[in-house]
Formats: C-alpha cells, structure tokens, sequence
C-alpha cells in the first residue's frame, strides 16, 4: 500500500511578485527549489499565512538567487506582496519506506534572504544564495 507523505516544505516564504496575467503556476526561487528537491511543474500546495487561503499550482523556477516568491495567474488573487505562505509538496511511498521518511524543511526570514530553520536539508551559514 501506498501512503501520501509531506516531501518538502517552504514555511514563512514571503510573497516578493504577483503577475495576475502569467498563465498560472507559483515561481520560486531555483536555489529554493534545489535545496528541497522541488522539481519544475512539481504539483504543490500553498497556504496563505495571512488570509488562510489554500491553493494547489505546480511550480516553476524564478532565476537562482533572486529570493523570488511569486504568485502567478489566478493564484495572485490569493495572496498580496509581504503575505507569508507554507509551500508543500508531497511524494507517494510505501508504508515500510514511510517508517524512516523524513521531508526537507527550510523555514525562511528576511524577504526569503535567510534560513533559520533546515531540517534534512544542507545550508551553509544560514543563507542559501
């Protein structure tokens, strides 16, 4: 049998663009993205710290280093410039592999410029770009 597990997580990313005529998707940062395994076009799930709004897009890569956090398309109504979001995604394993999983969390400050948090992810002096 099959269970649904957190993969990844982005906790305190900080909206920095909105771009309500992209066609759609949340852009993060690729530095981001390659610290917790978050592949382009990944199916994610997003939570608006502020509002308590929920949204499900995929994601896509803003240039590395940027600490860009952008909602795009209709999910730019979910949210305004500085609202903080938790970003998950989320991988199938079998329940043996389940026993031992353990999901990659950045918990994130300062406009996305910091890490204060890193669980089973590799960060060098706080900063990840």
């Amino acid at each position: 049998m099959q269970v649904t597990l957190l993969k990844s997580k982005l906790l305190r990313a900080e909206v920095t663009d909105r771009a309500l005529h992209y066609e759609g998707s949340l852009a993060i940062d690729a530095a981001l993205m390659e610290q917790i395994g978050l592949v382009p076009y990944e199916k994610i799930l997003v939570a608006n710290i502020a509002n308590g709004e929920r949204l499900e897009t995929y994601a896509i890569e803003a240039p590395k280093g940027s600490h860009t956090i952008s909602l795009n398309g209709a999910a730019a109504h979910k949210g305004e410039l500085g609202d903080l979001l938790v970003i998950m995604s989320f991988a199938q394993l079998d329940e043996e592999e389940a026993k031992t999983w353990k999901p990659k969390v950045l918990v994130l400050a300062d406009g996305n410029k910091r890490v204060v948090r890193a669980d089973n992810v590799l960060v060098a002096d706080g900063v990840y770009a």
